[in-house]
């Protein structure tokens, strides 16, 4: 008899918890999917206004060069152009949030580089002139504004545009830029179909990890891209080393 009642109990509560959900209101269904769309929605908001700052700083750039220095570029141009005019032509055409992985998690190695890899205050843009690479726009946000900081960086660009041009899709979305600072080594992570996280190691990576000669020791044949395994090891061993250095 009284599992009987229990039973009565619990399917009376269980209808009404059940009309209790039918005459909820909209934005009750809608309140996690939309934080979850939200929190989604930051980061491409983040780089669209830090890329529309760029691209204002670029232009009141080259008209303040045009307007002080003229024609010809001093040897020490941030960016490859060999003629000041050419800023004219030059604009801002994709660009990435910088991330990096804290150095003791890395050698704890909690976790994989995709999850360990975390934001930063700063966005790098890539410039070109008749779609050539010329050098980087390294955009930050101060104080609710997003302003250019600095420009320069034209063979890390030109690393860049090739690994993007190989590994991107079409708006670049499944790649991030990942800066080791400890290791002096840039990444740039890809995400390929099969929604695995590989690595694309550039200029600095490669002299700092010493991946050519690591490759051609071990015979690795390799596509450019490498996985976890292939890098936290040598991440492990630079970041020790230049933290020792620095001490």
């Amino acid at each position: 008899m009284q599992s009987k009642m229990q039973f009565r109990r619990t399917l009376v509560a269980t209808l009404l918890a059940a009309a209790g959900l039918a005459f909820a209101s909209p934005s009750t269904f809608a309140q996690a999917p939309n934080a979850y769309a939200a929190q989604q929605m930051a980061p491409k908001r983040a780089l669209a206004e830090a890329m529309s700052a760029a691209q204002r700083d670029l232009a009141q750039f080259a008209a303040h060069q045009l307007k002080t220095r003229g024609k010809g570029a001093p040897a020490d141009f941030p960016l490859d152009v060999t003629d000041l005019q050419e800023l004219k032509e030059a604009m801002i055409a994709y660009g990435f949030a910088m991330h990096t992985i804290d150095p003791s998690e890395l050698i704890a190695g909690r976790s994989t580089m995709q999850r360990m890899a975390k934001p930063i205050n700063q966005w790098r843009f890539v410039i070109t002139l008749r779609n050539r690479p010329i050098g980087m726009a390294t955009v930050e946000r101060n104080g609710g504004r997003y302003e250019t900081v600095a420009y320069g960086a034209a063979v890390l660009a030109k690393d860049v545009d090739a690994l993007a041009a190989t590994h991107g899709n079409a708006d670049k979305s499944n790649l991030r830029f990942v800066r080791i600072f400890q290791a002096r080594s840039d990444l740039l992570e890809v995400v390929t179909t099969d929604g695995r996280a590989r690595f694309a190691p550039m200029h600095s990576a490669r002299e700092s990890l010493m991946l050519q000669q690591r490759a051609s020791k071990d015979g690795i044949r390799s596509d450019g891209l490498l996985d976890d395994a292939d890098l936290v090891q040598p991440l492990r061993t630079a970041v020790k080393q230049n933290l020792e250095a620095s001490r």
